[in-house]
C-alpha cells in the first residue's frame, strides 16, 4: 500500500493545479522565444535582404559578419562595457544595500530614491546623462564656471572614453535594481548569526566577507543574470547618448543589429548577429543556472 502511495505522489505534483496556470505562459514562451530564435536562425542561412528569402546560401552570412570591422569593433567594446557593468552594479549595490538595511530615520525614503533610476527607461537615463557629460552645457562647464577653467569632463566625445560614459550612466541606473535584491537577501539573514559574530568580536569587514556575502550568493547570482542580460542587449542608452559614436567609438551589438535591420536592410547579416548573441548569451547563462540547480539540489 506504502509503494502505490509513494508512486501516486509524483503523479498528484504532476497534476498540481499551479502548473496548468503555468502552462500558458510556457508555451507563450517556448512559441515566442523559441521561435524567434529558430526563425533568425533559418533567416541568417539564406541571402535575404528588406524581404526573407528561401535561397540557402550556407554560413556566408556569418563570414561577412565576422569579417566586418564595425561588429568586431562592437564586439570589442561589449567586452570592455560588460564586466565594468556588472562589476559596478554589484559592487555599488551591494553598499547601499548595506546603507538602507541599517534602519537608519528616512530609510524608505532612501529606498526609494536609489531605485528610482531604475523606474527609468534607458533612453531618459541616455538623455539624463547625455546633458550632464556634454562639454558645453553639463558638469564639465559647471566645474569651470566654479573657478576651475583647466578641469576636462569630455568623455562624451572623446573616442577613447565614449564606452565609459555610457558604462557610468548604466550603473548609475542599474544599481537601484541590485541594491532592491540584496537588501530582500540582507533581510532574509538571521540576526542571531550577526549577534553571535559581533559577541566574538569579529571585525565588521570579515563580517561581510566572511558571512553575509556567502549567504547571499543566490541573491548576487540572480542580480547577476539580469545585469548580464541587460549588457548584452544594450542598445537605448547608446542610442540616447551618442548614437554610437563619435565614429564607432561606443558601437555595441545591439545597435549594429538594427541598424542593418531597418537603416540597411539588410535582414540576413542582422539575423546572423542576432543569432551569435543569443548562442553567447546562453552559453555565458547555462552554466550559471546549471551551478544554481545543483546547488539547490544538494541543499534539499
Amino acid at each position: 500500500m506504502t509503494s502505490v502511495i509513494r508512486r501516486r505522489a509524483p503523479l498528484r505534483a504532476a497534476l498540481n493545479p499551479a502548473w496548468f496556470a503555468l502552462l500558458p505562459m510556457a508555451l507563450a514562451a517556448v512559441v515566442v522565444y523559441l521561435g524567434s530564435f529558430l526563425w533568425s536562425l533559418r533567416i541568417s542561412l539564406t541571402g535575404s535582404r528588406s524581404l526573407p528569402l528561401h535561397d540557402y546560401v550556407g554560413l556566408a552570412q556569418y563570414q561577412r559578419l565576422f569579417a566586418n570591422d564595425r561588429w568586431l569593433h562592437s564586439l570589442q567594446n561589449l567586452a570592455i562595457y560588460s564586466p565594468l557593468y556588472l562589476a559596478g552594479c554589484l559592487a555599488l549595490g551591494f553598499l547601499l544595500a548595506l546603507l538602507v538595511d541599517r534602519q537608519l530615520r528616512g530609510g524608505g525614503a532612501l529606498r526609494a530614491i536609489f531605485l528610482y533610476p531604475y523606474a527609468l527607461s534607458f533612453i531618459a537615463t541616455g538623455l539624463i546623462w547625455q546633458w550632464l557629460l556634454n562639454p558645453e552645457l553639463g558638469i564639465q562647464q559647471a566645474v569651470r564656471a566654479w573657478g576651475f577653467p583647466a578641469f576636462r569632463f569630455d568623455w562624451l566625445v572623446d573616442q577613447d572614453h565614449a564606452i565609459y560614459a555610457i558604462v557610468l550612466a548604466t550603473i548609475w541606473q542599474g544599481a537601484g535594481l541590485v541594491m532592491a535584491i540584496l537588501l530582500a537577501g540582507l533581510r532574509g539573514i538571521d540576526p542571531d548569526i550577526l549577534r553571535a559574530a559581533r559577541v566574538d568580536g569579529v571585525p565588521g569587514w570579515r563580517v561581510q566577507t566572511s558571512i553575509v556575502i556567502p549567504m547571499l550568493g543566490y541573491a548576487f547570482a540572480t542580480a547577476a543574470l539580469l545585469l548580464l542580460t541587460a549588457a548584452v542587449k544594450l542598445y537605448d542608452a547608446v542610442v540616447a547618448m551618442t548614437q554610437g559614436g563619435p565614429g564607432t567609438a561606443s558601437e555595441v551589438p545591439a545597435k549594429f543589429i538594427m541598424d542593418h535591420l531597418f537603416g540597411r536592410a539588410n535582414l540576413a547579416l542582422a539575423s546572423a548577429g542576432a543569432t551569435v548573441m543569443a548562442i553567447t548569451v546562453v552559453a555565458l547563462l547555462a552554466p550559471l543556472l546549471y551551478a544554481r540547480g545543483r546547488a539547490a539540489r544538494v541543499r534539499a
